[in-house]
């Protein structure tokens, strides 16, 4: 049984910096794709970032390109999201993915695997 569990998230000035980490345990992480979303408050969970089993791919919305990057650790078996720049409307509970294929995707339908959540909030 695959389990994911995020930290890192927490309260933030905007224009600052926070490092969320998901640790994924129960056997399949260096063999999947891995990916971040995020639900604010009233609104639908929106794509965030995603990653290729070996790390070679990643993808990434629109809002959050060049501010936020995805990395992992197949070592460790832990993927994370840099999110630097942040803004207000970066608020939300981000959660972790997996899919248990090579290649990312930008589809929550796409991932078997989801974590608890973890809540970012960017003041202004």
């Amino acid at each position: 049984q695959v389990q994911l569990v995020e930290s890192g998230g927490g309260l933030v000035q905007a224009g600052g910096s926070l490092r969320l980490s998901c640790v994924a345990s129960g056997g399949t992480f260096s063999r999947s794709a891995l990916g971040w979303f995020r639900q604010a408050p009233g609104k639908e969970r929106e794509f965030v970032a995603a990653i290729s089993r070996a790390g070679v791919s990643t993808t990434y919305a629109d809002s959050v390109k060049g501010r936020f990057t995805i990395s992992r650790d197949n070592v460790k078996n832990t993927v994370y999201l840099q999110m630097n720049s942040l803004k207000p409307e970066d608020t939300a509970v981000y959660y972790c993915a997996l899919r248990p294929y090579t290649s990312a995707a930008d589809v929550a339908a796409m991932y078997d695997h989801w974590g608890q959540g973890t809540q970012v909030t960017v003041s202004s």
